[in-house]
C-alpha cells in the first residue's frame, strides 16, 4: 500500500489541467516539426518519463515508434546525482538513420542527459532532439540544448506525474513540491 502523499506535499506546483494542456501543446508542436519525417523514434528515459511519454504520444499525430532507456546517476534513496552515469537498460531498436526525440521527466544539472545525448549521437541518428517536461536551469552544470520544454521551474524538490519520492508517488496526476520537514521526520 502506498502511503498518503499529503504528508509530503508542501504545495501543488503544476496541477493536472495545466499539465495536460501543456503536454497537448508540446504534442501538437512536435507533430508540426516532424510532419515530413517518417522515421520518428521517441526514446523514453525510465522510469520518470513514462507518464509524460504516454500522454505526449497521444498528441503526436505523425507515425512514430517508442523505445525505452534506463539510466541512473542517483542511486536508490539518494537525492542528488553521484555524477557517475550508467546505462541500466539499453534500447531494443537501432537508431541509425532515425529521427530521435529523447523524452525525459526533468533536467537539472544536465549531466545525465548530456551522457545520453552523446551516446545516442554516436549511434548515427538522422537527427537528435530533446524534450523534457520540467527544466531547472538554475541547477545546470553541463551545457545541453533542450528543444521542447514543458515548464521551467525553480530549484525545488518535486514529485508526482512520473517523478518519484524514493520510488513512490509517480502515479499522482500533478507535480508537487516536497515538504522538506516530512523527509527529516522519517
Amino acid at each position: 500500500m502506498t502511503l498518503p502523499y499529503e504528508k509530503y506535499l508542501q504545495e501543488v506546483l503544476i496541477d493536472e489541467q495545466t499539465l495536460q494542456a501543456r503536454v497537448a501543446e508540446l504534442g501538437a508542436q512536435i507533430s508540426i516539426d516532424y510532419a515530413e519525417h517518417d522515421r520518428l523514434l521517441l526514446i523514453c528515459i525510465l522510469k520518470g518519463g513514462v507518464m509524460f511519454l504516454t500522454d505526449l504520444m497521444r498528441h503526436i499525430i505523425v507515425p512514430h515508434e517508442i523505445d525505452f532507456l534506463a539510466v541512473s546517476s542517483y542511486g536508490r534513496g539518494k537525492r542528488a546525482s553521484t555524477g557517475n552515469v550508467r546505462i541500466d537498460m539499453d534500447l531494443s531498436e537501432v537508431v541509425t538513420g532515425k529521427h530521435i526525440l529523447i523524452v525525459e521527466d526533468i533536467i537539472d544539472s544536465g549531466h545525465t542527459l548530456r551522457f545520453v545525448m552523446d551516446v545516442m549521437e554516436a549511434r548515427g541518428p538522422a537527427s537528435l532532439k530533446l524534450c523534457t517536461l520540467l527544466d531547472k536551469p538554475s541547477r545546470r552544470t553541463t551545457e545541453i540544448a533542450i528543444d521542447y520544454i514543458g515548464f521551467q521551474i525553480e530549484d525545488r524538490f518535486v514529485f508526482g506525474y512520473g517523478l518519484d519520492l524514493d520510488e513512490k508517488f509517480r502515479n499522482l496526476p500533478f507535480v508537487g513540491v516536497v515538504r522538506q520537514e516530512a523527509l527529516t521526520g522519517e
